[in-house]
């Protein structure tokens, strides 16, 4: 079965079996090997991808399900609130091991998306599932409140 949708504002498709995980698409047909592979049920949020703007977990995600739909990956977050994560993570210095990182920015732009100054309320709320294996949460937390404040200032 053909599923064809857009990836990162292109026209993409899969022809194959419509349960297997958009993640596996991702990496091992379409070669976006960002998009990473931590747990495979949903709990560690290494695997996010944003569907039709919203954070999804793309090890659960039959790729069946997609079709028409727009996903994001982490290579094809490039808009203004992408870069501003990106650039508070390196100011910060929060990726050690960078294993969870492409996940953890993915949900920070998420979050950003619907709460544009979020409190450290928000921000566990909205990370919540995002696991650190090195346990940098603090400057995760601090890179997400400093890439608001730099969109609030570029806005």
């Amino acid at each position: 079965m053909v599923t064809e949708f857009l990836l990162n504002g292109k026209p993409a498709s899969f022809d194959g079996d419509p349960e297997t995980p958009l993640l596996w698409v991702l990496r091992d047909h379409l070669q976006l090997t960002g998009t990473k592979y931590g747990c495979g049920i949903a709990q560690c949020g290494a695997c996010t991808v944003h569907l039709d703007g919203r954070n999804r977990r793309s090890c659960v995600t039959p790729i069946g399900t997609i079709a028409g739909r727009k996903v994001t990956t982490i290579e094809g977050a490039t808009d203004a609130r992408a870069e501003a994560v990106k650039a508070a993570w390196v100011a910060i210095d929060v990726p050690q091991c960078g294993f969870c990182q492409s996940g953890q920015i993915m949900s920070a732009i998420g979050l950003l998306a619907a709460r544009p100054k979020p409190t450290d309320e928000d921000i566990d709320h909205g990370m919540a599932g995002n696991i650190c294996r090195c346990a940098t949460y603090v400057r995760i937390r601090q890179a997400i409140k400093d890439a608001a404040k730099a969109l609030e200032k570029s806005a």
